[in-house]
């Protein structure tokens, strides 16, 4: 991917605050409650369905992402999607859990110095879907271990949006290709 492609894609993972006028301002964002098994979490995760964000606006379909464990105890991230023309557009950075928080948040860098936050606000018990979102409210993803999702546990995953006040309505669904 080009350079300028990964600082667009760090640039927009940089968080800042703004919420509409007319809106009130939600409860702060919580992660989860139990402590995220990074072991079980690696591997790799298809997005369902994101907040449209301008890094991301040249992926129209099969946006995945993986995870692999370093030998310095961070996180290998490669993101990937299918873009218009066909072809591929891959992303790499680097994940750190933040100390204190029993794994749920994490700081992903794509161009150093710049990082992003990277909250687990929804997982399913047995890892097969989650919801990552930023603490602003701007970043928002469903992702699953599989292309698919089924309706119980997307309904699962949209409650837990609908409880921390995330407008549903911003949601934009991925097209993803049958494996």
């Amino acid at each position: 991917m080009r350079r300028s492609a990964f600082l667009v894609l760090a640039f927009g993972l940089v968080s800042c605050t703004v919420y509409a006028a007319d809106q009130r301002d939600p409860p702060p964002v919580q992660t989860v409650s139990q402590q995220v098994e990074i072991p079980r979490y690696l591997g790799t995760w298809y997005e369902i369905a994101r907040y449209p964000r301008f890094f991301q606006k040249q992926c129209v379909g099969d946006v995945s992402a993986q995870y692999f464990a370093r030998k310095d105890g961070k996180v290998d991230v490669t993101n990937r999607c299918r873009k218009r023309d066909g072809s591929i557009d891959e992303a790499r950075g680097v994940a750190e859990v933040v100390a204190g928080s029993h794994n749920t948040k994490l700081e992903v860098t794509f161009v150093p110095p710049f990082s992003g936050d990277y909250w687990i606000i929804g997982l399913d018990k047995d890892y097969r879907w989650s919801v990552v979102a930023s603490p602003n409210r701007r970043s928002l993803w469903i992702l699953s271990r599989t292309p698919r999702l089924d309706k119980s546990d997307l309904d699962q995953a949209l409650n837990v949006l609908n409880t921390q006040g995330f407008p549903l309505d911003k949601l934009e669904y991925t097209s993803q290709a049958q494996p």
